[in-house]
């Protein structure tokens, strides 16, 4: 479909950059405004009314799932999100739950509801999901990790077991982006965090292969997926050729080598330093221009971060970050849309 600009949202665009969240984040701790489909709505149209994107991403968290599957979750202040009780053997993976979202996730399923309702239909509902390899982690870890050695010793030591819990994480993970079309998102993003973590033949076996099951498993229309992989700068085309409509690509990749390289079979989403919304808005204009012009001309473009907004950014700099994609890409988008 032909567009006259390029459209924006931000990864992480519902978040403590924003006063206005921070008002509500005051008043609730992060779960239960992840379970309180009315305080989930609202900071998600937050971004939409404050920042001029031109979607909503449902406030949420990628580690519901594990939660919901029954594992205790903590959310430590400063220090992230921490299973005081990780997986490490079998035992602990047979605790397990196999889950309904509609049940267990129904409060998620709930805000997508009220979300919709209160957008109005003015931008689309995106949903997401961690990967079945970025939940793997943070469940085998049990928390943040510099060099991942839990998860690593089990995949080097006990592949089998790695492979089931993946296995029905994948399939839970379609059940739940199914779920989510279902009540109402208009898009799905699946974020592989620490697809970058591996070695490419580890990637392939440990993570891209069940984000292709998720995909070819998930209940949708039209609407589109978008798989983000941060750190995985190999296979592009292998990449875009699991299902996926939308790339999303990090801040260290070049858009138009990518661009040529996939051609036309899938969009790409991406891919601004976030840290160059610390700079001056003059500054932040090249960098937009930079991007744009790295792409080049024609559609298939979703202007986006290359990763998550920071929780110190100035939001003047996001609004004007919004503004100067909606104005300098009216250019890239007339006349002739070959690629440069």
């Amino acid at each position: 479909m032909d567009v006259e600009r390029t459209p924006i949202w931000i990864m992480r665009q519902a978040g403590r950059y924003l006063p206005e969240y921070r008002a509500v984040r005051a008043k609730s701790d992060f779960l239960t405004m992840c379970k309180t489909p009315e305080l989930a709505a609202e900071v998600t149209i937050q971004p939409v009314d404050l920042v001029g994107v031109d979607a909503a991403i449902l406030f949420s968290d990628i580690l519901v799932i594990p939660e919901a599957m029954g594992m205790h979750l903590e959310m430590n202040e400063g220090k992230g999100p921490v299973f005081p009780n990780p997986i490490r053997t079998i035992d602990d993976a047979k605790k397990l739950k196999d889950i309904d979202p509609a049940k267990e996730l129904k409060y998620v399923l709930d805000a997508v509801a009220l979300t919709k309702k209160n957008l109005n239909n003015r931008v689309p509902l995106i949903g997401f999901s961690g990967s079945p390899w970025t939940l793997l982690t943070y469940m085998v870890e049990g928390k943040g990790s510099k060099n991942f050695s839990e998860v690593k010793k089990l995949i080097y030591n006990n592949p089998d077991l790695a492979h089931a819990i993946l296995d029905k994480l994948a399939n839970t993970i379609a059940d739940y982006l199914s779920a989510k079309i279902e009540a109402g998102c208009n898009a799905v993003q699946i974020f592989d965090t620490w697809g970058g973590i591996l070695s490419q033949k580890d990637f392939e076996e440990f993570s891209l292969q069940y984000v292709e099951k998720i995909i070819s498993q998930i209940k949708r229309k039209d609407e589109p997926v978008i798989f983000f992989a941060k750190g995985v700068h190999y296979n592009l085309s292998k990449l875009a050729s699991i299902g996926a409509d939308v790339l999303g690509l990090d801040w260290t990749m070049d858009l138009g080598k990518v661009r040529k390289e996939v051609g036309d079979k899938v969009a790409l989403q991406g891919n601004l330093d976030p840290t160059v919304l610390y700079a001056n808005k003059n500054y932040i204009k090249e960098a937009v221009i930079d991007v744009l012009t790295s792409f080049g001309k024609g559609n298939g473009h979703v202007f986006n971060l290359g990763h998550g907004v920071l929780p110190d950014i100035d939001p003047e700099n996001v609004k004007a970050l919004v503004q100067f994609v909606k104005k300098e890409s009216v250019s890239f988008h007339r006349g002739d849309a070959e690629i440069n």
